[in-house]
């Protein structure tokens, strides 16, 4: 009987495990972005995806920026096995005040449950050029 409810006990905690699945894994199809040349003062969005190739539910924790020149967020926060969502980043290339042109780069930091890569960062690159005169 011992032997039994033992062999059963092991049974159902493997059942359990099993469907509790993997860890969730975070995947961006898109970590760098070129934005090409922009008039300073210009607001650029972007939509990137983020994908969740694992097999429990990816929590997004934070996401953060380089810089109070950029807004980011993802939605939803919570993606399942297989699922996706949106990381759109918004950025005022004229938050730095009219004079500043020339390469700029930023970067977005998205923190989740993923055990492996706690962390993920998106950059993107842009061309500040002067604005136009009226």
């Amino acid at each position: 009987m011992k032997k039994w409810l033992s062999m059963m006990a092991f049974i159902v905690l493997a059942v359990g495990l099993a469907a509790c699945g993997g860890p969730p894994q975070i995947s961006l199809p898109e970590a760098s972005l070129a934005l090409g040349d922009v008039v300073n003062g210009e607001i650029i969005t972007r939509e990137v995806t983020v994908q969740n190739v694992g097999e429990s539910d990816l929590i997004i924790e934070a996401v953060t920026t380089s810089c109070g020149c950029t807004e980011a967020a993802v939605t939803p926060m919570r993606i399942p096995s297989d699922g996706s969502g949106t990381l759109t980043i918004r950025f005022d290339s004229g938050a730095h005040g009219p004079d500043l042109t020339g390469q700029l780069i930023r970067q977005v930091f998205v923190a989740s449950n993923d055990p492996e890569q706690p962390e993920i960062v998106v950059e993107f690159e842009a061309n500040i050029l002067s604005p136009s005169e009226p």
